[in-house]
């Protein structure tokens, strides 16, 4: 399957619908990450919820924009949570997204991701060995770290995208995302975005937050996708290394978002 390049010009349109919707974003994520992707949320103008028991979060996910289910340090109980807020968010209509963390690599999560593949989510975003785990080509990955490219998995994000109904962004130097018809290609970013914890986790979110936006689902998550890659980039131009870095992406990510300066890349 060919793709076509985003470009700023095509993500403009989504980002200002971000910044005019502000979506309240419901994140059952991991325990390393909930600061960071609270902080890039909003960044962002969106609002995020970090709500974790089973009981509270079938109540808040009918009542949020969308929902993030983060498998990155996933447990029992956690499950339960996932369960109840993926049913009530089916029931609600609100869109629900998969970041499948280590899945392929590790068992509980494998067999976790495939039963809640079922339910329909709006949008996966995942490395190279977790999508081709999760379309059933290969198992393997080192945890979080991918052993696969991006633009190997690609076909598999396709069947993936055409299985399960889902927007699939598969994400690494170039980011793929595709429907199961139509596949979009974001260049850019930067290594440095692999040295700080939880950008990939943090993006997942942004994914979920822009399902959430009226629209091309396909433009919104791409542009999820082009908005982390822009804002890597200006960071990196002014870091000195990971600890400013990961104050620079927030920094940019807020100016993306409401300095103007989404116009074209």
């Amino acid at each position: 399957m060919s793709s076509d390049l985003l470009c700023g010009t095509h993500a403009a349109p989504v980002v200002t619908q971000l910044c005019r919707h502000a979506p309240l974003v419901h994140c059952i994520t991991n325990d390393v990450v909930q600061n960071f992707t609270a902080n890039v949320l909003l960044a962002l103008g969106a609002s995020p919820a970090m709500v974790v028991h089973a009981d509270e979060a079938a109540q808040f996910a009918a009542i949020a924009d969308a929902l993030l289910i983060n498998l990155g340090t996933l447990t029992r109980p956690q499950q339960q949570g996932m369960r109840a807020a993926i049913d009530s968010a089916r029931a609600a209509g609100t869109p629900w997204t998969l970041d499948p963390v280590a899945v392929g690599a590790l068992t509980l999560r494998t067999d976790f991701a495939h039963e809640i593949l079922a339910q329909r989510p709006a949008a996966i975003r995942a490395n190279a060995s977790e999508i081709l785990a999760l379309a059933g080509v290969s198992l393997g990955g080192r945890g979080v770290d991918t052993t696969e490219s991006a633009h190997h998995a690609r076909e598999a994000a396709a069947v993936l995208a055409r299985r399960s109904g889902a927007v699939v962004a598969v994400t690494g130097e170039v980011d793929y995302i595709t429907d199961g018809e139509r596949m979009l290609a974001v260049n850019g970013g930067t290594t440095m975005l692999t040295r700080v914890v939880g950008t990939g986790c943090a993006l997942s979110a942004v994914v979920a937050a822009c399902c959430a936006l009226p629209g091309d689902r396909l433009e919104n998550v791409a542009t999820a996708c082009w908005l982390m890659k822009r804002a890597g980039e200006q960071a990196l131009a002014v870091a000195k290394g990971p600890g400013s870095f990961a104050s620079a992406l927030l920094d940019s990510l807020h100016a993306q978002a409401f300095g103007g300066h989404h116009a074209a890349h």
